[in-house]
């Protein structure tokens, strides 16, 4: 198939973050000129001066993804480094999962949350929408969530905030036909993302297991004692239960690799022992 990643101009927000910053190494590697872009800027530079390390083409720009002028001001970033943006990867989330009645201790989370999964995706695309009608193709990538299939015990405003990702990926797809790709990814539980780290109440964590839920505590349980049968940590084997993120990495570097004409318009991608029934 070639490489379609080599040369193209990819912004990516939340790069400073594991996931983030995986795929703006990906995406260097293969020949990309990647705006990594992130509220976190110390974190960031590291990671930048660690691509450019390697041989890759890659700038830093501290960016909050719900204020509008920061966005469009990593686009003229990277049209000024770069002379066009062909991708743009929405990339940085949170996930406080909380029932309702966690309110009292989740609701300033839970306006982060729809700030950053919401806001910052639609910021992330009217940031770089002109650009890429005046340049006649792009390619906008949003990274959603299984969460947003399907309303869940214990995940109301994040599974809401997902499934407005959703609406609004195909929402561009529709308007901007022939001109932008749209491709809406959802991963399921990875832990090595980090998301974990915001979630408010693991009893959140049911709602996507459903049944299984007594054997995923278990297991979940079993790997941080470090107590799980390794074949089941293993990507060869078909109970391998914990996905590691460069094969959510590896799918959007595959969406972003497709000739012009190819657009990959939804992408989710599982462990295949996972214990998720979304």
């Amino acid at each position: 198939m070639g490489n379609h990643v080599k040369d193209k101009s990819i912004i990516v927000t939340g790069a400073a973050g594991r996931f983030g910053r995986l795929v703006s190494e990906k995406a260097a590697a293969l020949g990309a000129k990647v705006t990594c872009a992130d509220i976190d800027l110390g974190t960031l530079e590291a990671s930048v001066a660690a691509i450019c390390k390697a041989g890759g083409t890659a700038q830093a720009l501290r960016a909050d993804v719900t204020q509008i002028e920061d966005m469009k001001a990593a686009a003229k970033a990277a049209v000024d480094a770069y002379g066009r943006i062909d991708v743009m990867l929405n990339n940085a989330g949170v996930m406080p999962l909380a029932l309702y009645a966690d309110h009292e201790t989740a609701l300033e989370k839970w306006y982060r949350c729809i700030d950053i999964n919401i806001k910052g995706v639609l910021n992330g695309t009217v940031a770089v929408y002109d650009q890429m009608i005046a340049q006649g193709e792009g390619h906008v990538i949003n990274v959603s969530s299984i969460y947003g299939n399907f309303p869940v015990y214990g995940a109301a405003v994040y599974g809401a905030t997902k499934s407005a990702v959703n609406f609004l990926s195909e929402s561009l797809r529709i308007e901007s036909r022939g001109k932008i790709k749209v491709t809406i990814v959802k991963p399921t539980g990875v832990p090595g993302t980090g998301l974990g780290a915001g979630v408010v109440n693991p009893q959140g964590i049911t709602g996507i297991v459903g049944q299984n839920a007594g054997e995923y505590f278990e297991v979940l349980g079993q790997m941080r004692e470090g107590k799980l049968d390794p074949a089941r940590l293993d990507p060869n084997e078909m109970d391998y239960v914990a996905l590691d993120p460069a094969f959510i990495a590896d799918q959007i570097i595959h969406a972003i690799n497709q000739p012009k004409g190819v657009s990959i318009g939804d992408i989710t991608v599982r462990a295949s022992g996972d214990h998720y029934i979304l």
